[in-house]
């Protein structure tokens, strides 16, 4: 599979959302389109997972194994999906949580569940992981970020970032504001990060460059038309016309 770079034709119209113009995406796809955040969580850990395959695991060999860090919010539910979707591939994955399964929101904890129908291994305290995972996938903390990491979320992004396994972040790594680009103590620093629908304004910034490593971005699905809509009013190029994934940078 090759991840085709964005047209600069195209590069040059693509709006930066602000969290506040993302929440409303969120926001509008749910309420005034019907699109459930299952099914663009599902599409989120697809495509997530079909990254980490290209471009991370096609070389990898049959027993290299992969490890996903998983908070309990939307960020966390897109990697469990991911997570899913690897071990129904028969790669073998290991999820630590941020928090107890009980603690994840309604949509990420059905995930969590699907997960243990499959007998993957989730450790939710300070359990051992793989000493040399192939890959480290962060779905920890995604545009919602409110302040520096805490608790086991920032030692997870520590364990992370002194690992010595490339790191994939979804949408955003965890630990870098989403507005501004500047990353808290501790943040993710990935070597690829896969951002959905629209870039966050955050990851273009020059302090965001070494966290946010290679930029690509997902299609999960949201329509052209909610875009132009009041109150975002944006003009949105059609960038996946050749597929549901390219790279930015």
């Amino acid at each position: 599979m090759t991840i085709p770079w964005i047209e600069d034709s195209l590069a040059a119209e693509l709006p930066w959302l602000s969290v506040a113009q993302m929440v409303e995406v969120d926001r509008a796809m749910v309420d005034d389109f019907q699109i459930l955040l299952l099914q663009m969580m599902e599409l989120a850990g697809r495509h997530l997972a079909s990254l980490a395959r290209a471009r991370f695991l096609s070389d990898a060999g049959p027993e290299a194994s992969v490890v996903i860090l998983a908070g309990p919010g939307g960020n966390g539910g897109g990697a469990l999906v991911c997570a899913r979707r690897l071990a129904g591939r028969d790669v073998p994955v290991t999820v630590m949580t941020a928090t107890p399964g009980e603690d994840f929101t309604l949509v990420p904890r059905h995930q969590l569940r699907a997960l243990r129908r499959l007998d993957v291994s989730i450790s939710e305290t300070g359990d051992a992981v793989p000493a040399q995972p192939a890959l480290i996938i962060d779905g920890l903390i995604g545009y919602s970020l409110r302040g520096a990491p805490r608790g086991r979320a920032a030692e997870l992004i520590r364990w992370a970032n002194h690992a010595s396994a490339p790191v994939l972040s979804l949408d955003v790594p965890s630990g870098l504001d989403p507005s501004s680009g500047e990353p808290f103590d501790p943040a993710i620093r990935a070597t690829a990060t896969l951002t959905l629908a629209l870039p966050k304004q955050g990851l273009g910034a020059a302090r965001a460059a070494a966290h946010v490593g290679e930029l690509y971005l997902a299609d999960i699905g949201v329509p052209r038309q909610l875009y132009r809509r009041s109150p975002l009013d944006l003009s949105v190029p059609d960038v996946f016309v050749g597929g549901d994934l390219v790279r930015l940078r």
